[in-house]
């Protein structure tokens, strides 16, 4: 009941709220193909999701078998992950707020870790696209 059509309702505990996005297609067809014997994607029991810490806990097993490299990927570091790349993408904070539900100042905080070189590029080449459409 948490997917409908193209959009999927998430929670965020640390602010206790429940949301709606747009769910990416890549996320979809996984989705698509995944069993799905309960009331969850990620569950402890046919009417129970997996707490935080459970999902914790298998991301670590997971990591663990990724050997020395791994170490550095946290479940934690998701979030971070994905402003990173919605920004490189060239969404706005608003954008970026509006998928994460991280505050404007977190949101402009990791911003600064995109990557310049990839921001550049993409800037350019709409700032061209744009010049060719006029």
């Amino acid at each position: 009941s948490d997917f409908s059509g193209d959009y999927m309702r998430v929670s965020d505990e640390k602010g206790d709220e429940q949301f709606e996005i747009y769910c990416p297609e890549r996320l979809r067809a996984f989705l698509q193909q995944t069993p799905n014997a309960g009331r969850f994607i990620l569950a402890k029991n046919l009417n129970q999701g997996l707490g935080y810490n459970a999902v914790e806990h298998r991301f670590r097993r997971w990591r663990k078998s990724l050997g020395d490299n791994a170490t550095k990927y946290t479940l934690h570091g998701l979030r971070k992950l994905a402003i990173i790349q919605l920004a490189e993408s060239g969404a706005t904070d608003a954008e970026i707020q509006a998928i994460t539900n991280q505050s404007a100042e977190m949101v402009a905080y990791y911003r600064k870790k995109a990557s310049r070189k990839i921001l550049s590029r993409n800037a350019i080449k709409r700032a061209e696209r744009n010049k060719n459409e006029t």
